[in-house]
């Protein structure tokens, strides 16, 4: 039997090499949202984690909040997986994370510190099994905003079974028992990280989880003005070192 090192090892090598493979898109036309929207709903459905819908689709209002981003992931130029990308502050705190558990979040909050919100993960249920390496290339996304945006915390909301793959891949810890969560009828818990202090840890298991300057902020800069989109959003002030990007 592997050692849990080795399966790391195997799983790093296997994910380098996808990583070459991985187009990122952060969703800002119609087309690209609906498709996500549709995404989600084939995946939630799959699972048992929502009921059906007339629409077919799946959204919320934190789709079109400035402290969201909403990525598609695509592989053989399809859309494979989605992620979307919530960033709380002090000044800005609307995320899903802190809305299902406030009482666990805003303390830390009231402390100044930065969280970076994972949240509506899915992975094309007739594709995933393609890909066994999909959820790591996926949650990267998490790292590479946990460095733009100088995160203190890095959270997931997950469900029971999925806590045993956080605790070992991201070093997560569960906080709470599951809770009753928002569009969803299972309930999920809160898993959160130190990312300064563990961060390293994971970049030694699992480097490409690394980024560059170039990549981060190509990422998560949004239309024309990209650059001004991310330094500028009156949510997060830049004496705050809240959302500035780590360049």
């Amino acid at each position: 039997m592997r050692s849990e090192a080795d399966a790391a090892r195997s799983a790093a090598r296997r994910s380098s090499a996808l990583l070459d493979q991985v187009d990122y898109r952060l969703a800002e036309t119609e087309a690209e949202k609906e498709a996500i929207y549709s995404l989600r709903y084939r995946a939630y459905l799959h699972e048992g984690a929502i009921e059906p819908r007339a629409d077919q689709r799946l959204t919320d209002r934190f789709d079109d909040l400035p402290n969201s981003w909403v990525f598609g992931i695509y592989l053989d130029g399809e859309l494979t997986s989605s992620i979307r990308i919530s960033v709380a502050t002090p000044d800005s705190d609307d995320t899903p994370a802190v809305d299902a558990f406030r009482d666990l979040l805003e303390p830390e909050l009231a402390q100044g510190k930065v969280i970076v919100d994972p949240n509506r993960f899915v992975a094309d249920p007739a594709r995933r099994t393609r890909y066994a390496e999909l959820p790591y290339m996926t949650l990267r996304l998490a790292y590479v905003a946990c460095m733009l945006y100088r995160a203190d915390i890095g959270t997931a909301t997950v469900r029971k079974e999925h806590q045993a793959f956080y605790r070992r891949v991201f070093l997560h810890e569960s906080l709470c028992q599951p809770r009753p969560y928002p569009t969803l009828t299972k309930p999920l818990c809160l898993m959160a990280v130190d990312y300064p202090k563990m961060c390293e840890k994971v970049f030694q298991r699992y480097p490409f989880f690394r980024s560059g300057a170039s990549e981060r902020r190509m990422l998560f800069e949004r239309g024309r003005d990209r650059h001004l989109a991310v330094m500028n959003l009156p949510e997060f002030p830049f004496e705050r070192a809240t959302v500035a990007p780590r360049l």
